[in-house]
Order: structure tokens, then C-alpha cells, then sequence
């Protein structure tokens, strides 16, 4: 009885997991971040930010991102706190979602 107890919470867990949005996964690895300058004619912002696990950055610092969208650097200006996602394509870091904070 507890097996199929088991089974069941494992299964009613991985339904909600797969029915869940994705914009719900996706914002669970954003980077905390600080806008500091937008160069919309070069397609390029400058964040602060913290630490980025996945690029094995354990500190923060300041960097030059290319974004992945032009339009998406007049969601944003200088002084606002953000919410992003970056890749690293060819040597670039593309942030690839921004969102101001809440």
C-alpha cells in the first residue's frame, strides 16, 4: 500500500511539473542584475550583477551583453534592477531575457 502510495505522489508530481507554464521554469534561473548603460545602437547593455552559477562566475561584477533582440533594451534603462538570462555563444554573452524586478 505505501509503494502504490508512492507512485502516485511521484506521478501527480511529474503531471504538474509538465503541466506547469513555461515561463514558470524559466524564470527559476534568472540572474539578479543592475542595468547600468544601453548602447541601442550597438545592441549591447551593461548589467551589474551577481554571482552566474552556470558560467561558473562565483562573483559578481559589471559585463557587456549583447541582446539577443534589440527591442528588448527599451524594456529597460539605466538604474533599473532586472531579472535576466544570458547564453554564451561564440565567445558573447547574449542576455536572452530581461525583466525589470519586482
Amino acid at each position: 500500500m505505501r509503494m502504490k502510495k508512492f507512485v502516485l505522489g511521484v506521478a501527480t508530481t511529474a503531471l504538474l511539473m509538465v503541466s506547469m507554464p513555461r515561463t514558470v521554469w524559466a524564470q527559476s534561473g534568472l540572474i539578479d542584475g543592475q542595468v547600468t548603460k544601453i548602447d541601442a545602437s550597438a545592441s549591447k547593455i551593461t548589467i551589474r550583477h551577481g554571482p552566474i552559477k552556470k558560467f561558473d562566475m562565483e562573483d559578481g561584477m559589471t559585463m557587456v551583453f549583447r541582446a539577443q533582440d534589440p527591442a528588448m533594451l527599451t524594456a529597460v534603462k539605466p538604474g533599473d534592477k532586472v531579472k535576466f538570462d544570458a547564453e554564451h555563444v561564440n565567445g558573447q554573452f547574449i542576455v536572452t531575457t530581461i525583466q525589470k524586478a519586482k
